[in-house]
């Protein structure tokens, strides 16, 4: 656990996000990978509803740094979580309910919810990792901050705030290393220039926080997402998921039964704002 202990909470405030550094080693991340492969076929619930995936929820690696850096012991998890294996989305985005008003409750005070990312390959040296607006959390404009790759080793867990700016499959050139191309940027560049890739891109999110007004909005929120509803009506918790995530100090609101015959939600494909 001497990796989780060693979170910039400091640096996740200011910035927006943050990297830990050696959270799991190679062979947890080979395991991970070749549970993802299996999952792509057999699964479509969330993580902690995964038999094979359920170990990053509840192996207490996420709890420990959500509780440094939300200074809470009473973390919740709602059933946002998810993998993805080759995925082609790009373009700069927010995940947090109120995205475009500044003057919407997601705005009002510390904002308490936290996106987790493993990226089960190298993006140190190989192209596909995250992009991140720098210092982006506290406003809506998608323009603000600097382009960041993040440039993540095998083991390495990123965390960002569900309001900072955000996009996947970033492109990392082999000169500069420095200069991080914007998304939308991805095919300016020839191939020689642009890093290679480290086998099968596979990542693992879920968001965790704080049992607050944030939390109750952002759950609202997912309720109008058919994404998301889509993936909570193929999600069952058995006992053996819920004990795991009890002894990991992780609290569980099991949204999956919320919505259960619920006619009303998953009706927005794409993102509309809550009123407020």
């Amino acid at each position: 656990m001497g990796a989780v202990n060693d979170v910039d909470v400091a640096g996740f405030w200011e910035n927006g996000w943050t990297i830990v550094r050696g959270v799991y080693t190679r062979d947890d991340v080979q395991r991970l990978r070749e549970a993802a492969h299996w999952s792509r076929k057999n699964f479509g619930g969330d993580l902690l509803a995964n038999p094979r995936l359920r170990e990053v929820l509840t192996d207490g690696n996420f709890v420990t740094i959500a509780r440094q850096i939300l200074g809470d012991d009473k973390i919740v998890y709602t059933g946002d979580s998810a993998f993805t294996v080759n995925g082609v989305q790009r373009g700069f985005h927010k995940d947090n309910a109120d995205r475009v008003d500044p003057n919407a409750p997601d705005w009002n005070g510390r904002y308490t919810i936290l996106r987790f990312g493993i990226y089960l390959q190298d993006h140190y040296r190989h192209t596909g990792g995250l992009n991140l607006r720098h210092q982006s959390h506290n406003t809506p404009d998608l323009n603000v901050g600097q382009n960041v790759y993040v440039r993540t080793r095998v083991g390495d867990v990123a965390v960002w705030s569900l309001r900072t700016t955000h996009s996947g499959n970033g492109t990392l050139l082999r000169f500069p290393k420095s200069k991080a191309p914007l998304p939308h940027e991805h095919d300016k560049y020839p191939k020689w220039r642009v890093a290679r890739k480290d086998g099968d891109r596979i990542a693992l999110f879920a968001a965790l926080g704080l049992d607050d007004a944030h939390m109750t909005r952002y759950v609202d929120y997912l309720k109008t997402r058919k994404y998301m509803v889509d993936i909570w009506r193929k999600t069952r918790y058995d006992q053996a998921a819920l004990t795991a995530a009890d002894q990991a100090g992780l609290i569980v609101r099991n949204v999956p039964t919320e919505i259960t015959n619920d006619p009303n939600v998953g009706q927005h494909v794409d993102y509309v704002a809550l009123p407020y």
